[in-house]
């Protein structure tokens, strides 16, 4: 498999500040969003700190994801090619904590975080927080993360319903974040990769306003095309958020 990818970051309509971060490293077959926050510029910190920590962790391990790559689906190899992934994850929870512990203005600093990594004819995903990631197969687009939200939990327990969900005072009250705390209970997902495959990461100053029934068209213009239409896209809805779009195509 060989992956094209572009990214692109952009502040928005209403912010002064961007505190998103991506990157995306097609040798590596690593993709990775963060939407931070905090006050001052902790949030910007929190972002790339995260993203910077998930990379190089998974550059130290990505023996494991090679072995899945070249063909061994063994249990014990999918296992530890998952393990890497999160244990990026929580090694940027852990790096994002310490540095908040030792500045006061960066107390309760925090950040999302939701990665791809893809190994051959497989791919894996850990998310924390509410920035998500989309595989857009054939022409239809489908979530591959679940949103660490209040509202997202009020939806899985039945309490809510989606038109109230909608219109939810409480629509962007993250339940879990990366720096927070000291450890955080990631998300991992491992699927199939095809060719003709594609995927969108972004922050949710995007899919704030996307309609998933979108995405596919969009797509279809490529990777560079395709990230510069969805920044557009949310700020002509209003881009109230800082926007992020990753987009990646498999070949």
């Amino acid at each position: 498999m060989q992956y094209h990818s572009a990214g692109l970051t952009d502040v928005g309509q209403r912010r002064k500040l961007n505190e998103d971060a991506f990157l995306v490293d097609d040798d590596l077959g690593l993709y990775v969003v963060a939407d931070g926050m905090g006050g001052h510029a902790a949030g910007e910190i929190a972002s790339q700190q995260a993203v910077e920590t998930v990379h190089g962790m998974v550059i130290r391990g990505h023996g494991a994801l090679d072995k899945v790559a070249q063909g061994d689906t063994s249990e014990e190899s999918l296992r530890q090619a998952i393990r890497v992934v999160e244990s990026a994850v929580q090694a940027a929870t852990y790096m994002v904590f310490g540095l908040a512990q030792h500045d006061p203005n960066q107390q309760g600093m925090g950040t999302t975080v939701s990665v791809l990594a893809m190994c051959g004819d497989y791919g894996i995903t850990a998310q924390v927080g509410d920035s998500r990631i989309y595989l857009i197969r054939g022409h239809s687009a489908e979530p591959l993360t679940e949103d660490h939200t209040l509202v997202a939990w009020q939806l899985k327990q039945g309490i809510i319903t989606e038109a109230e969900a909608a219109r939810s005072p409480h629509r962007n009250v993250i339940t879990r974040a990366v720096g927070s705390r000291e450890y955080v209970q990631v998300d991992t997902g491992f699927f199939e990769v095809r060719p003709s495959d594609a995927y969108l990461l972004c922050s949710d100053g995007l899919h704030g306003y996307l309609r998933e029934h979108e995405i596919p068209d969009v797509i279809e213009m490529g990777p560079n095309g395709a990230a510069q239409r969805f920044i557009a896209m949310a700020n002509s809805r209003g881009g109230r958020d800082n926007i992020t779009a990753v987009v990646v195509s498999v070949r």
